[in-house]
């Protein structure tokens, strides 16, 4: 079977990939640590006017607020040296993946922070009640905002793509609440919530309906704050950056059959959990592409000399795998798994009218660019009106329903 591979070179900020292996088996948790549970203080009177001005200063579109329940975030966070190390150092490879989805549904950067308090930035952590991921999408939230979950992939790990769902969730969250802290918190314990504390509070404003949200939202904000500020000033309190696990360049190819990471990863000449690690949503090791859905594998960047090699593993290698897809129908651990059968990929055609690009035609089917370039066969940017373009699993631009996280 012929495969048609894309190259698509991402520049990535990242260090050696030697320490790969130990630091991905080192993510590798059952389960989240959950936002502290801090008491309530009735009066605050440590209140400092440096951490204040550093927040003003790094304030944007979401409003930074230094208060009592900050400052206690800020100890906590400021005082885990090497654990926020840690995330500095993974910022480098997952923030840039982060901010080109939030900016593709034009949400705060800010938000990228998120992950820090949600999973410590761990592609495979899980929670308690099977929240998981990067982002921690619960299994029916991710259904809503378009995740995929099947016997081969759980796209709630795939750093891509949860920052796309993560992203759309939230332009949906500001446009019902119209505030940044609000959507945030919703995130947390969900729409209904909120809004009942809104009810209450008769107000709009977090800190006043704080009280009657539930006790971990009512931290879950200050937390996410005291993250960015400490994320923002490692430096004030002697934290410093560790390397990251990742490599620093990295490239994309598209492929139409099923693929071993593993032999992979020996056509690469590194570790397999390495390539692994960049690839944590593939369940199998196995990257189950097709010509309907043609499949995404992040590799670090190759030279002339390995390409022969790759080829052969991406066109020839045969595998002994039952191809057949089922697709979850809930992750919750506490109950018998089902499975059912998945539909064939629904594929439609776009006829390109006068004046259309092609971002605007992939934000139109909420597909990225460049899978239209793979899907389509083309090299460039450039479309013509008339021409008909292919889109795999087209999603209708309409708002779709949320489901209460956690």
């Amino acid at each position: 079977m012929k495969i048609n591979v894309l190259f698509a070179s991402c520049i990535l900020a990242l260090t050696s990939f030697s320490a790969i292996a130990q630091q991905h088996q080192a993510l590798q948790i059952n389960d989240t640590i959950p936002v502290p549970v801090l008491p309530e203080t009735p009066t605050f009177y440590n209140h400092n006017f440096g951490y204040k001005a550093r927040l003003d200063s790094i304030q944007k579109m979401v409003p930074l607020s230094y208060n009592e329940h900050v400052q206690k975030y800020i100890d906590i966070y400021s005082g885990r040296k090497d654990m926020m190390g840690k995330m500095l150092g993974l910022s480098d490879y997952y923030f840039p993946v982060f901010e080109k989805a939030l900016k593709y549904y034009n949400i705060p950067e800010e938000i990228k922070y998120l992950p820090v308090i949600e999973s410590s930035m761990n592609a495979h952590a899980v929670s308690r009640v099977g929240a998981t991921g990067l982002w921690q999408f619960m299994f029916a939230t991710a259904k809503d905002y378009g995740l995929n979950m099947d016997n081969f992939v759980d796209e709630r790990k795939d750093p891509i793509q949860a920052s796309y769902a993560a992203a759309a969730y939230f332009r949906d969250a500001y446009e019902e609440l119209g505030d940044w802290l609000l959507a945030i918190a919703a995130y947390n314990c969900g729409m209904g919530n909120v809004k009942k504390a809104m009810l209450k509070a008769d107000s709009q404003d977090f800190w006043e309906i704080r009280g009657y949200l539930p006790m971990e939202t009512r931290n879950y904000v200050p937390a996410f704050i005291a993250a960015i500020y400490v994320m923002n000033y490692p430096g004030q309190h002697q934290i410093r950056v560790q390397k990251s696990p990742f490599v620093k360049n990295t490239d994309t190819i598209h492929v139409n059959r099923f693929v071993s990471l593993p032999q992979l990863a020996g056509a690469l000449s590194i570790d397999e959990d390495a390539l692994c690690s960049l690839n944590p949503s593939y369940k199998k090791k196995i990257v189950n592409g097709t010509e309907l859905e043609p499949k995404r594998i992040i590799i670090p960047k190759v030279n002339m000399a390995q390409f022969a090699q790759i080829y052969e593993v991406l066109n020839n290698a045969e595998l002994d795998v039952n191809p057949n897809v089922v697709l979850a129908s809930n992750d919750d651990r506490r109950r018998k798994k089902k499975v059912v059968e998945r539909p064939l990929a629904a594929v439609s055609y776009h006829k390109v009218r006068p004046g259309q690009t092609l971002s605007a035609i992939a934000d139109q089917y909420h597909v990225e660019v460049q899978d239209l370039k793979v899907w389509n066969g083309l090299k460039g940017s450039s479309i013509v009106p008339g021409q008909k373009l292919k889109v795999h699993n087209p999603q209708p631009s309409k708002k779709r329903k949320m489901a209460i996280k956690g």
